[in-house]
This record gives C-alpha cells, structure tokens and sequence, in this order.
C-alpha cells in the first residue's frame, strides 16, 4: 500500500534545518529507500510563490500566494510504500523523531486510493 505524508509547518516559525538535521534525515532517507520503504520525498517552495485554483459553480478562480489566512501550510511530502497503515505510522514516527525538540510539526498520513477507487472526484486514481 502506499501512504502520502504531507508535512505540516508553520511559515512564520520555521528555521531553516541544521547541518546536523540534514545529515540525519540524508541517513534515514537512504536508508528507507534502500528498503524500498521511500519511493519519493521533496520539501516545497513557500506558500508566498504558489497559486491556488479553485473551482466552484462551474468557474475556475487564482488565488496568488502567500495564503494569509493559513497558518500551517504543507512544506513538503514524502510517499511511503507500507504493508500496512500502522507500518506507515511508524516509518512517519521515525522521520518526526530525527528532528528532536526543536520543531514544531506535523505529518498528515493518507493512503492512495488503489485501481477502482473514486477519489473526491468520482474519478479512479491509480497507486502506481
């Protein structure tokens, strides 16, 4: 199964991550794809450079960022392949635990939906 674990943060807060932070999560990212756990990770670029799309009634309106009124925004993800939901829990314990107790954040998990699945859409959305 595979898991999405979107990363919560809050802009205004945030500190850039530390030498050592970033060589901690370099070893448990190699380390979890080297067992075939991480198949994609990426951190995203602030909310002050993106756009949201919104369609409502049938027409399709931008909205630039920043997005004032939120104060957590996703500032990264990474996609788990898990046997199970409690697998995919504790693989994302172990990425918040690397950050120790200067952090402030938080991971949303959700599974993919699978081959016949309808997403929010009624659409099928494939896993791989």
């Amino acid at each position: 199964m595979r898991f999405l674990s979107m990363i919560r943060i809050d802009e205004a807060t945030c500190e850039p991550p530390s030498e050592r932070l970033l060589a901690d999560m370099g070893k448990l990212m190699e380390e979890m794809t080297r067992a075939g756990v991480l198949i994609g990770t990426a951190g995203l670029a602030p909310s002050a450079d993106g756009v949201r799309l919104r369609l409502r009634g049938g027409k399709i309106t931008a909205t630039d960022g920043p997005f004032t009124e939120a104060k957590e925004v996703i500032g990264g993800y990474a996609l788990l392949e898990a046997a199970s939901k409690e697998e995919a829990i504790a693989h994302t314990r172990r990425f918040l635990e690397v950050h120790g107790d200067g952090w402030d954040i938080e991971c949303e998990l959700r599974q993919l939906q699978g081959d016949g699945d309808g997403g929010c859409g009624g659409e099928p959305v494939r896993a791989d």
